[in-house]
């Protein structure tokens, strides 16, 4: 059984009002205490991290950057301790990995906004190219279109 962590609302080990990778450390021992002769932790097999990659939204769908940790939930070697601990108590770690999406503020996104030769531009559908109604509404209720420079 895999136990979901948004990490930012999980545990704060670091006192600063927002969780972060060591106070999922803390909290290890209550999903699973790597004992299978006890019974007082919830004998969770693994755990699945909602996204902890930079964004510049509270809960980091839009990633800014794959290859790095957010930096109010620590650091690189923070994520290795959590693998390390978790693995130490047979548990797995899986990572919901965003990649149908990434944020305005990717180097992806700002090259491709900025040049219609860019590498990366058909990663992105452009109103302009697809010739969108730009008033949709977004699932969220939201506008589903955003103006950048001439296009949507």
């Amino acid at each position: 059984m895999f136990y979901e962590i948004f990490v930012r609302s999980f545990h704060d080990a670091d006192g600063d009002g927002i969780g972060d990778l060591h106070g999922v450390i803390d909290k290890l021992d209550y999903l699973n205490d790597g004992n299978p002769k006890t019974n007082n932790d919830q004998g969770i097999g693994g755990i699945w991290l909602m996204p902890i990659g930079p964004s510049p939204s509270y809960h980091g769908y839009d990633v800014t950057d794959y290859y790095s940790i957010h930096p109010d939930y620590g650091t690189m070697e923070d994520f290795k301790q959590l693998l390390q601990a978790a693995h130490e108590r047979g548990m797995k770690v899986i990572m919901d990995l965003v990649v149908n999406y990434s944020s305005s503020e990717h180097p992806w996104f700002i090259d491709s906004a900025s040049d219609p030769g860019s590498p990366y531009r058909d990663w992105y559908v452009w109103a302009g190219q697809s010739q969108r109604n730009t008033s949709e509404i977004s699932a969220t209720g939201g506008k589903a279109w955003h103006a950048k420079n001439k296009d949507h």
